[in-house]
């Protein structure tokens, strides 16, 4: 059956369509921030709709959208989002509406969005084969690319979530430790670099001594986002053996304000790489979890800016062939019995391919500066400059099905510490 149009108008080709409908954190000029979600070139007020009494029975105090993140929203669970998701297609296609809800729509540009969730913990995780192998050749060019355990569970390391940043925040060039000549010095990185990621949040949370299958991953993962982990690479080279990363990485991670529910992306499920060998049992996943998803990286330097000059795409990519998946990453990470709260936020690693142009960092996609970026004003970049702008972009389908766009995120280097 054809669905009505909504009565907020979706501009063709909007990565925000009725069938998508992303949660996120935003203030509206003069207001607190609360939860909207995004439709078209709008964003719908939830608090103004909740209190409206459109949004009873599902389970959500009305109280729940008037808050500063998604976390009382998302620990209802996925079956609470799936409602919530039906009841907002029924209202946004009921022309009836319109004029009653007209104060709960303001357009998206207006907004000042954040981080759409309280992160109370940050796992980035190592997951693509080809960025892996590539930074082996990189940084242990006398050894196997990738470690011994490497295709036997899903490596990552803890971040540090007070140094999780909206879209847009400026990224100050971080100091550490760092070989120059040979020998340990303290100064401003001189390798910053990007990260392309895509990240998922956990809605209902699990109990301490209680691991999650992969089974039930669904019942625990609320939805995707985008992440850059910037890294400091000539930082991380210095620190991270034994224990891995460290300062080089807990610097500032940028996260895209619109989380995309599981549900907008089911038809976009697709089978993930063979693994070789077989995985450990509890690793085994029952069903499809890796998206047809189309990732890119733009960049922006300082005098393009100046010149008028639209962003460079320096990457594109695709994620269905990322090794290891999120229930896969999930599980792993609550094997030993550690629970995930509501907000929790699980990066996917750089996500890279096996061919030119669709390397996730520059680190890769220069090879440590040794084939250099030219851009378009003639300039070079080996690594990132003081101005550069880089923006991630994320989206599911387009040409003849639903665009599901995952938004972007974007931060601008500022000078150092």
């Amino acid at each position: 059956m054809r669905r009505s149009p909504a009565w907020i108008p979706v501009p063709p080709g909007s990565p925000f369509p009725l069938v998508n409908l992303p949660f996120g954190i935003g203030a509206a000029p003069g207001d607190e921030p609360s939860v909207y979600v995004a439709v078209g070139d709008h964003a719908l007020g939830l608090a103004t709709v909740a209190a409206a009494g459109l949004l009873e029975d599902l389970g959500v105090a009305p109280e729940v959208f008037q808050h500063d993140s998604l976390n009382p929203y998302l620990a209802a669970g996925r079956s609470t989002g799936a409602r919530l998701r039906a009841r907002l297609i029924e209202i946004l296609t009921d022309p009836t509406l319109a004029d009653r809800l007209a104060d709960a729509v303001v357009p998206r540009d207006d907004l000042t969005l954040g981080v759409p969730v309280e992160v109370g913990d940050y796992v980035d995780f190592y997951s693509s084969i080809h960025h892996a192998t590539n930074l082996g050749r990189l940084f242990r060019p006398d050894d196997d690319p990738l470690p011994a355990n490497w295709r036997h569970l899903p490596a990552g390391y803890h971040g540090r979530s007070g140094t999780l940043v909206p879209s847009g925040t400026p990224i100050t060039r971080p100091r550490g430790l760092r070989l120059v000549d040979g020998q340990p010095a303290f100064g401003p990185t001189e390798a910053l670099d990007l990260e392309l990621e895509v990240g998922f949040v956990i809605g209902a949370p699990s109990s301490v001594g209680t691991p999650v299958s992969t089974a039930d991953a669904s019942d625990h993962i609320a939805g995707l986002c985008l992440v850059n982990d910037w890294s400091a690479r000539d930082v991380q080279a210095y620190e991270y053996v034994p224990l891995g990363p460290f300062v080089g990485k807990s610097f500032a991670t940028s996260v895209s304000p619109w989380l995309v529910s599981l549900d907008a992306l089911e038809p976009y499920r697709t089978a993930a790489p063979r693994q070789d060998p077989p995985v450990a049992d509890h690793l085994r996943s029952t069903r499809d979890w890796a998206f047809d998803l189309r990732l890119q990286v733009l960049l922006e330097s300082e005098a393009m800016r100046a010149a008028g000059m639209e962003p460079v795409r320096i990457s594109c990519v695709g994620f269905a062939d990322m090794y290891w998946t999120p229930d896969q990453q999930l599980a792993h990470a609550t094997a030993n019995g550690a629970s995930v709260r509501s907000g929790d936020l699980f990066a996917s690693g750089t996500v890279s391919g096996p061919t030119r142009g669709s390397e996730g960092s520059l680190i890769e996609a220069t090879w440590r500066g040794e084939c250099p970026l030219e851009l378009p004003t003639g300039e070079t970049r080996a690594f990132l400059a003081d101005g550069d702008r880089v923006i991630l972009e994320g989206w599911a389908g387009g040409d003849h099905r639903p665009l599901i766009g995952l938004g972007q995120v974007s931060g601008t280097i500022g000078g150092s510490i």
